[in-house]
């Protein structure tokens, strides 16, 4: 890659995923190819491309109507997406510097796709996979230069969630990894980084959410109403402001211990039972802020100060959602 020369980005697969990504790099100014690799007449091409381009613009209208943006952007931002059927593929393959594999959720799919990658981008292009359930050591079977493939999951709408999910396998080389994050900080990313474990960070979490959240209604806990007040001003709000691991310190480790043990009797010892590094870590006494250590480590932090940035970002998410009240000026009799 020229180091003085604009990055070139590629997008395979012409669905909901490479849209999306392809509107995340034309808003931040970049143009960026968007390949069908499937052989279509005239007629499907031009149909696909219509689709596409229309979902495209219809995303930025909607940005425009919300304040983020100008109307007069919509057209040139969505120009800087270049859209390229299977038989103009080689070339923009062989222009990228980071492509984006997108192509149906099979290894099937997934293998005839890194089939051509393979065969025509440089040798110096970093490749990546958006998928979301193929584990990256399985895919980087499929690449000719395996140091050089990471998955990147991305969180949609990909072109509003700032987070994107960085995936390596044992042979990425950290090169690539820091070149890759580079370049998604530049379109105002925040990437994380995990190893090759199923479900990333994100959906890994949320699944457990959402699936205690059906299994509430379907007890006759809580209405699906009361449930969706409780986690978008309750859980998600805080959550908002503080890290989940980071809340756990901020608590203790000890009362996550005590927590999990009642409900694990309660409720369910399959859902609810701690792990063992919880366990672990209370009988170490490692119990987060108020012991100096815990998930992280808190020596020589200034913790008044620390509680006072939690309780500011906290406020921030309270005052957002419109929630703060000021405090009465009088006392009600």
């Amino acid at each position: 890659m020229e180091t003085n020369a604009l990055p070139r980005f590629a997008a395979v697969g012409a669905g909901r995923m490479g849209r999306g990504i392809a509107i995340a790099f034309a808003y931040a100014g970049h143009r960026i190819s968007l390949i069908d690799l499937r052989e279509r007449s005239d007629q499907a091409w031009d149909k696909l491309r219509a689709e596409a381009q229309a979902e495209i613009v219809a995303s930025l209208a909607g940005l425009a109507q919300l304040g983020v943006m100008e109307v007069a952007q919509i057209q040139s931002i969505a120009a800087r997406v270049d859209f390229v059927r299977a038989a103009d593929a080689p070339a923009a393959l062989q222009a990228a510097d980071l492509v984006f594999e997108g192509v149906p959720e099979t290894l099937g799919a997934k293998r005839e796709a890194f089939e051509q990658i393979n065969r025509h981008c440089r040798m110096d292009a970093i490749l990546t996979s958006t998928t979301s359930s193929i584990l990256v050591t399985q895919l980087a079977a499929l690449v000719h230069r395996p140091e050089r493939f990471l998955n990147m999951h991305w969180l949609n709408p990909a072109y509003v969630i700032p987070v994107v999910e960085l995936s390596c396998h044992p042979g990425t080389d950290p090169e690539v990894l820091a070149r890759t994050k580079a370049l998604m900080e530049a379109i105002g990313k925040l990437p994380v980084v995990c190893g090759a474990s199923p479900g990333y960070i994100v959906p890994r979490l949320q699944a457990l959410v959402m699936n205690e959240a059906a299994r509430m209604i379907e007890e006759g806990a809580a209405t699906a109403e009361e449930i969706d007040k409780a986690t978008r001003y309750g859980m998600g709000l805080r959550f908002a402001a503080i890290g989940v691991v980071e809340f756990i310190d901020f608590g203790g480790c000890d009362i996550l211990h005590h927590a999990s043990r009642e409900m694990s009797a309660s409720i369910s010892p399959q859902r609810y039972t701690a792990p063992a590094i919880v366990d672990r870590m209370v009988e170490e006494g490692r119990l987060g802020l108020k012991s100096g250590g815990g998930f992280y480590d808190y020596e020589g932090r200034d913790v008044g100060a620390y509680r006072r940035d939690v309780l500011s970002r906290t406020l921030g998410m309270l005052r957002h959602a419109g929630l703060w009240q000021a405090p009465a000026s009088e006392t009600r009799e």
